[in-house]
């Protein structure tokens, strides 16, 4: 009778705990356990993209002066992942509503079976952008398929056997990638933007370097480098931060012989601004206005000298203390003297003079006794040299 209270028990138990299980699904990914226990796929929070591609349908299509910009912006970049990139020769798919697929948990499972390229967090680098006609093709760390040079698929064979040839041992890839779709075409965009639209994978939060110069430049430098103004001064290199790479660039000789290269931004109906270089500085910027209003700054407004930029004038600047390196006061000039900073004159010693009372004639007042004289005077002071008479103007021989 016991045995068989303890059997229904036991039934009763194991009921319950299935009804548990059924109420409560996990994700299980077959054929990864340690030992009895199966893995579960992480929790990723899913990321909202920052810009979608359909916000960007009403443009343009991409020129190739964007595509050139966008790969020198893209290419070598830095970032965190927010997914997992597992290894394979399938990319991660971004479609136009910002949706990721494949889904997270297939991602994890690709990654556990096949190894991961970057887990969630990794730092990860662009290594190959390729534009196509309704979609963008990323690399990161070497892309997903091992390149290999063309010599390399050449192999040679005879009566000692064969050589050459793509060796099977060789190291595979270990990089992944991403595709970015649109539904009719790539749209004009910028830098920024694309790094937007790849927000739900990529995170380019991290400072590139041109951020962190910037942040080395004064503050009035600095925003007129954030603004996109150029300021007379400036170098080549600054310049390109704050305008990006001209498109059109001339080469001339001003009225003085002297020779320049003018970059030219912009076109009309739009604003121009031509920037003159003679050598690597910026000395005149000229903007033409869409309604025929034409502006020239020919005043230096930043100072840089090896390789550091300052401000080259206080009114240029709004706050004195961002202009370094300026003309320093002139400091007054003390005379060398032994007595302690805090110690008074000695009254005993008095200022003398010679050649009457003619204040022009008059030492200058030693405030100190002379080296030798044990704090007196000499009997006979010796005038000084001016005020000695000529030779001809002697009438009496000196007293002895």
């Amino acid at each position: 009778m016991s045995c068989r209270a303890v059997f229904v028990f036991s039934l009763v138990l194991s009921a319950s705990s299935m009804a548990a299980a059924q109420s409560t699904p996990i994700t299980v990914i077959p054929g990864n356990t340690v030992g009895n226990t199966p893995i579960k796929a992480p929790d990723i929070p899913a990321t909202a993209p920052e810009l979608k591609a359909t916000d960007l349908d009403k443009r343009p299509a991409l020129n190739d002066g964007t595509k050139m910009q966008l790969i020198r912006i893209m290419d070598a970049e830095f970032a965190h992942v927010r997914k997992y990139f597992p290894v394979g020769d399938k990319s991660m798919i971004i479609n136009p509503d910002g949706t990721v697929k494949p889904g997270d948990d297939t991602l994890f499972r690709m990654a556990q079976s096949y190894g991961a390229a970057a887990k969630v967090g990794d730092k990860v680098q662009i290594t190959n952008v390729v534009f196509h006609e309704k979609s963008i093709y990323l690399e990161i760390n070497g892309g997903p398929k091992k390149k290999t040079k063309w010599y390399q698929h050449i192999q040679i064979s005879g009566m000692g056997g064969s050589t050459g040839g793509v060796d099977p041992n060789s190291a595979q890839a270990t990089g992944a990638a991403v595709t970015l779709d649109f539904k009719k075409h790539v749209p004009e965009m910028t830098g920024s933007e694309l790094k937007q639209l790849l927000s739900p994978v990529l995170d380019f939060s991290v400072k590139t370097a041109a951020e962190v110069y910037v942040d080395t430049l004064p503050p009035k430098i600095r925003a007129a480098v954030k603004a996109h103004e150029v300021l007379v001064g400036m170098n080549r290199e600054m310049v390109v931060m704050a305008k990006d790479r001209a498109p059109q660039k001339v080469r001339e000789k001003d009225e003085k012989g002297r020779e320049y290269e003018e970059w030219i931004y912009g076109a009309p109906p739009q604003d121009v601004v031509f920037v003159r270089f003679i050598g690597d500085e910026v000395v005149q910027v000229k903007t033409a206005k869409v309604g025929g209003q034409i502006t020239v700054k020919t005043e230096k407004e930043v100072e840089v000298k090896d390789g550091v930029p300052t401000l080259a004038a206080l009114k240029a600047s709004d706050n004195p203390e961002e202009v370094k390196g300026g003309a320093q006061p002139e400091q007054p000039s003390h005379k060398p003297t032994l007595k302690r900073p805090d110690e008074q004159p000695d009254p005993v010693v008095q200022p003398h003079s010679a050649g009457g009372s003619n204040p022009a004639t008059q030492s200058p007042a030693q405030d100190e006794p002379q080296w030798g004289t044990n704090g007196k005077q000499p009997d006979n002071p010796q005038p000084p040299a001016d005020s000695q008479p000529k030779p001809d103007q002697q009438k009496q021989p000196p007293r002895l």
